[in-house]
């Protein structure tokens, strides 16, 4: 501002010094001729300025340079081309900081959706119309209660109390589950965050199932034991000797049972929760015959076991104690499954891409379509009074999964009630050796 008043009362002496100069050679009315065309000239100018400057308010085009202005003028565009420059580096600022935020909520896990005091929605990321069944642009200034129609959540919005999230299914996804969170801020706006809590849904409800399995596992036989230790010891004299010690045998069997429960309980809790075992190269022709062995002797002769080794066996790159029990389970469970008088067959090769096949194939009872994406679950059992008579424990498949994964291995099952059933793991191609190391063997 001080440039201005030192610019305008210099042009004021100047006029002075010109009509005293006028007047004192007797030339007073040309000087205040001059006078005038100078100070029109400068309203002229002043006006044409102001002009500019308008016309530059009135631009419609974002970024546009403040004018240069002339005269007085130009410190005071000089100015406000210095706070345009410094609102426009300030407005670019908040452009990126917004879209930053705008890329944060993309990529939110969890979906945020803003409401205001009459509950209408003023913004939402794309995860929260993901999982309400929302359209980002479609849907702004929409009450969220026309949209969402579910009783429980209007009910949990209208009751105003948000200290604990409400769990409801989605209202457009069937077979998954939200839960919600109100966040009251701001001028009584409100903040609803969502989360797909599906998995952790089928986590708990796959906990509680283990528990109730474990617990009705364990109390058969201990029930069973408890009974005979009961009988034993109120009638132990007038009991015969054999008539006893037929008691204490299937007292025995039964904590062998709870043994073996015991057993793959622990064996499946290592490979859930502990770090993979050390890896060798695993001689995959001694594995095989050990596993043919056991496989002969569980059947007892009441069936015919074969092996078949294709080619060079070569080796596999493996724990050999967790490799032994995941094919292992699958050849007994081929045994438990067979009727006496059948086959099973287990086969080894090297696929053409370099990855190894080991397969179980037996002529058994076989599996119908619907049990076989479960058969893997810890305690799932397609018929659970022939497993208890084979003495199974319901943990040997999911023994098996865990073990594969830990290997990059697969498992697929073809099966056919009354024909039989094939289960077939294959090992990438990174895990073969061609020729295993001799000093490592699976033995």
């Amino acid at each position: 501002m001080r440039e201005f008043w030192i610019r305008a009362v210099g042009r004021c002496i100047v006029l002075l010094l010109g009509l005293l100069f006028g007047y004192a050679v007797n030339a007073l009315v040309p000087a205040l001729v001059i006078a005038c065309l100078v100070l029109l000239f400068g309203s002229l100018r002043d006006q044409y300025e102001i002009v500019r400057f308008d016309r530059w308010l009135s631009s419609t085009s974002e970024g546009e340079e403040v004018p240069d202005g002339a005269g007085q003028w130009e410190f005071l565009f000089a100015k406000l081309a210095r706070r345009e420059r410094t609102a426009r580096q300030l407005r670019e600022d908040l452009r990126s900081r917004l879209e930053r935020m705008r890329e944060a909520s993309r990529a939110m896990p969890d979906g945020a959706l803003i409401m205001s005091r009459d509950e209408l929605i003023e913004w939402l990321n794309p995860k929260a119309e993901e999982h309400l069944g929302l359209d980002g642009r479609r849907d702004l200034g929409m009450p969220v209660l026309n949209l969402l129609r579910q009783p429980e959540f209007s009910a949990y919005l209208e009751s105003g109390e948000y200290s604990e999230p409400l769990t409801m299914p989605s209202p457009r996804h069937p077979g998954r589950t939200l839960q919600l969170l109100v966040v009251p801020f701001g001028d009584d706006q409100r903040l609803l965050l969502t989360r797909d809590v599906t998995q952790l849904e089928k986590l708990e409800t796959m906990r509680r199932d283990f528990v109730a399995n474990v617990s009705h596992e364990m109390k058969t036989p201990l029930t069973v034991i408890h009974g005979f230790l009961e009988t034993l010891e109120d009638g132990l004299q007038d009991l015969p000797p054999e008539q006893s010690l037929s008691f204490i045998r299937m007292a025995q069997q039964q904590s062998i049972r709870m043994q073996r429960l015991v057993d793959d309980l622990l064996t499946l809790s290592a490979l859930e929760t502990d770090t993979p075992a050390q890896e060798e190269v695993v001689d995959m022709r001694n594995l095989l015959d050990v596993i043919a062995v056991e496989t002969r002797a569980l059947s007892s002769g009441r069936h015919t076991v074969s092996l078949q080794v294709d080619g060079a066996p070569g080796g596999l790159l493996a724990c050999a104690r967790d490799l032994r029990s995941a094919l292992g389970n699958l050849a007994s469970n081929a045994v438990r499954y067979t009727p006496d008088g059948g086959r099973v067959t287990l086969r080894w090769h090297i696929e053409p891409d370099g990855g190894g096949m080991f397969s179980v194939s037996d002529n058994g009872i076989g599996i119908a379509a619907q049990h076989i994406p479960r058969l893997t679950e810890r305690f799932y059992r397609v018929d659970r009074g022939r497993s208890r008579e084979t003495g199974g424990t319901g943990l040997g498949l999911a023994i098996v999964k865990h073990v594969l994964e830990r290997h990059q291995a697969t498992l697929h099952v073809e099966s056919q009630p009354g024909v039989g059933s094939t289960f077939t793991v294959r090992f990438p191609p990174l895990r073969t050796r061609r020729q295993p190391e001799p000093a490592l063997a699976g033995g």
